[in-house]
């Protein structure tokens, strides 16, 4: 695993605050912040060792370092935490409401502590992560034969194709359309024509005989 060089802190005082119970045996170096929130404490006790720039911030519990304890160079523990006798936590390693057994060695840049809280770590090889289980809703159901089958899709025609005249269509767009024919009546349709819409044209129309006219 690949980590970051750590830097001397801008700080080199220790800052200590809360409730915190510290053996007068214990080394500690420059940039150490040891902060116990309300109904929290700290117990350090005697032969431990904490490097430089860690953070102990005890939080809903107790913190406790037990015997001969050695912290490495930016070790961060938070929460509420029991480190065993003996134990040594290699440098920029986090520890998050955990216990460690005694004698124990954790190497540098390790995670311990509550799965809740995920974290991802870049190393030589690439990016891994901590990630929470999926739900049982979220998870995708397995692909069957039977779901990839789709059924043969239909040629459909493209707006273009659809908008564009086909031969046989602008032929018949281009043709004008023909005249009705003109319907030609004869002198006998006409007669009949009259005669039926006027039955005594025909007396009026016979000439007058002159011996008739004669004796009237």
């Amino acid at each position: 695993m690949s980590l970051p060089p750590l830097h001397p802190p801008a700080n080199p005082e220790i800052y200590v605050r809360g409730d915190v119970t510290i053996h007068p045996s214990v080394a500690i170096a420059p940039g150490v912040l040891i902060q116990a929130e309300s109904n929290s404490r700290i117990i350090i006790n005697a032969g431990v060792c904490i490097g430089m720039g860690s953070v102990l911030h005890a939080y809903k519990g107790t913190l406790e370092l037990q015997e001969g304890v050695n912290l490495g160079a930016g070790v961060l523990v938070i929460g509420e935490v029991t480190i065993g006798a003996n134990a040594c936590i290699g440098s920029s390693a986090t520890l998050f409401n955990c216990a460690i057994e005694a004698g124990q060695l954790l190497p540098s840049g390790s995670l311990y502590g509550d799965s809740s809280r995920q974290v991802a770590v870049e190393n030589g090889s690439g990016v891994s992560a901590q990630t929470p289980p999926e739900p049982a809703s979220a998870k995708s159901e397995p692909v069957t034969a039977a779901t990839t089958t789709s059924a043969p899709s239909e040629t459909t025609a493209t707006p273009e194709a659809a908008s564009k005249p086909t031969p046989d269509q602008s032929a018949l767009a281009t043709k004008s359309p023909e005249p009705p024919p003109t319907q030609v009546y004869g002198q006998a349709y006409i007669n009949r024509l009259l005669g039926t819409l006027l039955p005594h044209r025909q007396a009026l129309n016979q000439p007058i005989n002159d011996d008739l006219a004669n004796d009237a």
